[in-house]
């Protein structure tokens, strides 16, 4: 089986954990890359969005 996280330069765990906050917690693409972004993670929302 291929990797489906290839083509992002974000680790597979934050694409996890911002696909998770988002689907889990009903949060807007913003409120997502905001969160994560308080965290000291830069990932933008096309990331979350692909």
């Amino acid at each position: 089986m291929k990797n489906p996280f290839r083509y992002f330069k974000a680790s597979p765990e934050i694409i996890r954990v911002a696909v998770i906050m988002y689907v889990r917690f009903l949060l807007s693409l913003c409120n997502v890359e905001n969160l994560l972004h308080e965290r000291g993670i830069d990932i933008s929302l096309e990331t979350v969005r692909f």
